[in-house]
């Protein structure tokens, strides 16, 4: 079985969704846990899921905790035995096969470069989060947010990061992939977005273009690819959206008895809705482009996310995702250099 590391504390109601979700991940997939923090907490939360010590979990202690106030930079000099950092030295270390936090998402980043090393010939790595759409299969924004200031350089190994990711974890056969832009015209964009469709064309991909905001949803594109900045403000944006549109249909139902009633009738319906809008069922956001499989999930993330960020991460894993981005990288850097000879 597979390992993964499970910061324990990290979250912003650690460590409760952290553990349950851990438990519930040991029980339903064929993983082992490394819960990593405080061992009395852990234990203590731990104690409350009666015959947990017959499932693969084990803990591992770690003394110190990163705050979502701290700074990332002086998390990382100075708090050597925080949890994030213990469950990075695990996957270094070959004791675990992968990492999931809910913590201080600049931490993790820079804990994972420093302890995990990037992969050859990736400048810096990035987000990728899953963004439903109205085909079923979901499409992959890269960066949404590890990077606010980007080149066109950056942005071609997102998408080549993020065309290996949508390929092995949502089997998409040549995924298409665009830029993320202010109209589909080739002429529309900023001198990044231009600059950067420039070179994704010399590249052994499926690049279709520039994309809208809108072909987040419409699977118009399975890869998006835009500098950190742009993508988080959309992924806040959907997430925002979904809970008004939710709050909305909640509102419209109950506001007459003929609706209260198509309520009752449309429940399994709205129901399924939910699950698919939300964000928990996709666990978390994979950090592309450093040695080790690393899931980065909400601080709010409750148990089903931490559960399905460990189904994530052994999916990763297993289809050695970082192994396979380095040789395209590879591969795209041999391609460039033969196209400038």
């Amino acid at each position: 079985m597979l390992t993964i590391a499970v910061d324990a504390m990290g979250g912003d109601h650690a460590p409760v969704p952290e553990v349950h979700g851990a438990v519930r991940a040991a029980k339903n997939q064929d993983v082992n846990i490394l819960l990593v923090g405080r061992e009395d907490k852990v234990k203590a939360e731990l104690s409350k899921h009666d015959g947990w010590r017959k499932l693969p979990i084990r803990i591992v202690h770690a003394s110190e905790v990163v705050t979502m106030e701290d700074n990332p930079a002086k998390a990382l000099r100075t708090k050597r035995d925080s949890s994030i950092r213990v469950a990075a030295r695990l996957v270094r270390d070959g004791e675990a096969d992968g990492l999931v936090s809910a913590g201080n998402t600049g931490a993790v980043m820079a804990i994972a470069k420093t302890v995990l090393g990037m992969i050859p010939g990736v400048d810096r790595p990035a987000l990728a989060n899953p963004f439903p759409t109205i085909k079923g299969k979901p499409a992959v924004m890269v960066d949404v947010g590890a990077n606010v200031d980007s080149d066109a350089k950056m942005l071609s190994q997102f998408a080549v990061m993020g065309d290996v990711y949508s390929r092995l974890v949502f089997h998409t056969q040549a995924p298409r992939v665009g830029i993320l832009s202010i109209g589909e015209e080739e002429h529309k964009g900023n001198e990044l977005t231009k600059t950067a469709s420039t070179i994704l064309k010399g590249l052994p991909l499926n690049f279709i273009g520039n994309v809208e905001g809108r072909d987040l949803y419409t699977g118009h594109a399975d890869v998006i690819v835009c500098d950190g900045f742009i993508g988080n403000v959309a992924l806040k944006v959907s997430e925002g959206l979904v809970e008004v549109i939710k709050h909305l249909l909640k509102e419209s139902f109950e506001s007459t008895v003929a609706s209260k009633i198509g309520y009752v009738l449309s429940r399994q319906a709205l129901k399924d809705f939910r699950k698919r809008m939300d964000y928990s069922e996709y666990g978390g956001a994979p950090l592309l482009g450093v040695k080790g499989v690393v899931i980065i999930c909400h601080g709010r993330s409750n148990d089903n996310a931490i559960r399905n960020a460990v189904r994530v991460a052994t999916e990763s894993a297993s289809e050695h995702v970082n192994d396979r981005i380095e040789a395209e990288i590879q591969r795209w850097q041999a391609q460039s250099k033969v196209t400038q000879a």
